[in-house]
This record gives C-alpha cells, sequence and structure tokens, in this order.
C-alpha cells in the first residue's frame, strides 16, 4: 500500500507539473538575437526558458519512476511479458527522454539542438503516465476490461458514423450549391461547404450532437439534410451503446464481488498419506477412531503382521 501510495503521489505531481510548465507565469522568454558578422542584419532569435524549479520536481519524479521500474523488472518473474506489457512500454517511454534531454542540454552543437528541440515536443509522452493508475484503481481496470470486451461494438459504432459521415457530407454539399448566385460557379461566398471533404468535419460533429456552430447549413434543402443528419446520428450511436454499458456492469459487479470477499491467508495443509505408506493407518493416542476407520486399520496391522510373520520379522 505504501508503494501504491507513493506511485499516485508522484503521478500526480508530475502530470501537475507537465500542465504548470506550458503556463507563462513560469516561462521566460529569453532574447538571443544575434549579429550577422559579415553584414549588420541581425537575427532575431527567442527562446522560452522554463522555471529550474519544475525542472527539479520533475527529476524527483523521474527518480521515483526509474527507481520502480527497475525494481519492476528485477523481480518480474517473466521478462518476456513484462517488455510486451503496454504500461510498462509507457513507462519506459516517459521516462527516457528527460535522460536525454539532461544529457544533451550541455551541448551546443547544432544537432543537439536539434534533438533537443524534438524532445521537448514528445513531452506529451508524460501525459501517458495517467494510465498508471489502473493498476491502483478498480474503476480504471474496469473501464479498460470494457473497452477490450466491446471492441466489436466499437468497430460497428465507427463503421456507422463512416457511412453517415461520408452521405450527409455529399449529401450538404449538394444541397448547399442549391440557390447559389449564377456569377459564383464555385459557391464560395453563398456557403461554407466549399466541397465534400469540408463536410466531413461538419458531419461528425452533427452526428455526434456536438454541434459547434462554425459550419451551419443556410439555405432551406440543407437545413433539411442537417436535421436527418442529427436523427441519423442519434440512432447511430443509440444501437451499440447498449451493448457496451452491459459490458461495463458485468465487469463492476465481477469486480466489486471480488473486493468483497474475504481474504485468507494460504495455510499448508500436508499430502495425504498413501496406502502404501507405514504411517498410512497410524492414528493419534489422543484421538478415538469410528468404527469404520478402526476396523480399516486393524485389517491393515492383521495383514502387516502376517507379512512380518512370513518374512521372519519379529514386530517392534
Amino acid at each position: 500500500q505504501f508503494i501504491a501510495f507513493a506511485s499516485l503521489f508522484f503521478i500526480l505531481v508530475s502530470i501537475t507539473t507537465f500542465c504548470l510548465e506550458t503556463h507563462e507565469a513560469f516561462n521566460t522568454i529569453i532574447n538571443k538575437t544575434e549579429q550577422v558578422i559579415n553584414g549588420t542584419e541581425t537575427v532575431l532569435q527567442y527562446e522560452i526558458e522554463t522555471d529550474p524549479a519544475l525542472t527539479y520536481v520533475e527529476g524527483v519524479c523521474v527518480v521515483w519512476f526509474t527507481f520502480e521500474f527497475l525494481v519492476r523488472v528485477v523481480f518480474s518473474p517473466n521478462k518476456l511479458e513484462f517488455i510486451k506489457n503496454l504500461l510498462n512500454i509507457i513507462d519506459f517511454v516517459a521516462i527516457l527522454p528527460f535522460y536525454l534531454e539532461v544529457g544533451l542540454s550541455g551541448l551546443s552543437s547544432k544537432a543537439a539542438k536539434d534533438v533537443l528541440g524534438f524532445l521537448r515536443v514528445v513531452r506529451f509522452v508524460r501525459i501517458l503516465r495517467i494510465f498508471k493508475l489502473t493498476r491502483h484503481f478498480v474503476g480504471l481496470r474496469v473501464l479498460g476490461h470494457t473497452l477490450r470486451a466491446s471492441t466489436n461494438e466499437f468497430l460497428l459504432l465507427i463503421i456507422f458514423l463512416a457511412l453517415g459521415v461520408l452521405i450527409f457530407a455529399t449529401m450538404i454539399y449538394y444541397a448547399e450549391r442549391v440557390g447559389a448566385q449564377p456569377n459564383d460557379p464555385s459557391a464560395s461566398e453563398h456557403t461554407q461547404f466549399k466541397n465534400i471533404p469540408i463536410g466531413f468535419w461538419w458531419a461528425v460533429v452533427t452526428m455526434t450532437t456536438l454541434g459547434y456552430g462554425d459550419m451551419y447549413p443556410r439555405t432551406w434543402s440543407g437545413m433539411l439534410v442537417g436535421a436527418l443528419c442529427a436523427l441519423a446520428g442519434v440512432l447511430t450511436i443509440a444501437m451499440p451503446v447498449p451493448v457496451i454499458v452491459n459490458n461495463f456492469g458485468m465487469y463492476y459487479s465481477l469486480a466489486m464481488a471480488k473486493q468483497k470477499l474475504p481474504r485468507k491467508r494460504k495455510k499448508h495443509i500436508p499430502p495425504a498419506p498413501q496406502a502404501s505408506s507405514p504411517t498410512f493407518c497410524k492414528t493419534d493416542l489422543n484421538m478415538a477412531c469410528n468404527s469404520t476407520q478402526g476396523d480399516i486399520c486393524l485389517g491393515k496391522d492383521n495383514q502387516l503382521m502376517e507379512h512380518n510373520r512370513s518374512s521372519g520379522r519379529t514386530p517392534l
């Protein structure tokens, strides 16, 4: 539990630091304008420097994540399965850029600066650490199992949406061209739907019932197509969703039932003596045998005595 709480704490601190690094209060713009040697022309160069305190905090978090990752690698019984695990890959990818950035920060070559610029761009990988919370929260694990079990339903939903987007984007393009001016053959001044690919965005937004309002039909025929698109989107989404909800309810019930089960320690159960073992019929002197067990034991004792007599041995 201590390791779980410590890991959760550092994950939250790392994500908070990642978000604060983009705030202007923690970024300083440094003017690195340099003058060209062969002339009077100046080249304007600016660089954003992040507050060092956030870098130190991120360094502490990365040290903890590195320690946790190495411990899990060392004590993993199956190294191949450990490497194939998606969460472990995310851990490694989120840790590696920090060390590369620290190692290349002292270099002044152009190649090193280009690599540093690329590493700063891929900092978004650090946000993937949020998926590590699935190890500590049952709800996130239930969500992962639900998504994995509902793959066919999601594919069906995507196919339905793709068909609807293609159909209604085509319909809205031709519907909005109705009433265009003769001197505007492309209808660029008459409507925002200048081509079918632009209509894809409008169809996706409309079928998912978001409705940003950045694109909208302006003719009566376009409004009719928009209404049909909205209704079709509601029906399309409503069909596969109940199956996904049922899968989530099933996995959630199983997870809650598993948590309520009493945790019993594994007790060592000695193996039962074999029939050919000399101790098969030995019983404790302080315990009384029932009639069935007594008959069996007497029968075994008589057979053992007969065997000893025939072999010339004297029983102890």
